[in-house]
């Protein structure tokens, strides 16, 4: 079993950053490769970013290219840089721990084992 628990969202205008944390607990992120999922209000839950267990791959939605970065400080900690932020980047964010896609350059829903609780990030114009 993993626990992850995310932290760092809130609130910023537009242009501004923030950095999510997903922090792992119970089987380590070594053993799984590890994205995140934002959600929307009244959408579905849209894949934004991921890297590999060694941490030497990363991928990314377009719409976030440029602007976000993904990485692994720590063993059990993954980040999630947020620049340049967009009032479209509202959402609910969510990290999960399973296996990419290396065809398809995600980490798919159906792929991940583990979700944390999810954390809401907020972008004013």
């Amino acid at each position: 079993q993993v626990q992850l628990v995310e932290s760092g969202g809130g609130l910023v205008q537009a242009g501004g950053s923030l950095r999510l944390s997903c922090a792992a607990s119970g089987r380590t992120f070594s053993s799984y490769d590890m994205g995140w999922f934002r959600q929307a209000p009244g959408k579905g839950r849209d894949f934004v970013a991921a890297i590999s267990r060694n941490g030497r791959t990363t991928y990314y939605t377009d719409s976030v290219k440029g602007r976000f970065t993904i990485s692994r400080p720590n063993t059990n900690t993954r980040y999630l840089q947020m620049n340049s932020l967009k009032p479209e980047d509202t959402a609910v964010y969510y990290c999960a721990a399973g296996d990419l896609d290396y065809g398809l350059r995600v980490l798919r829903p159906r792929d991940s084992d583990y979700w944390g609780q999810g954390i809401q990030v907020t972008v004013s114009s």
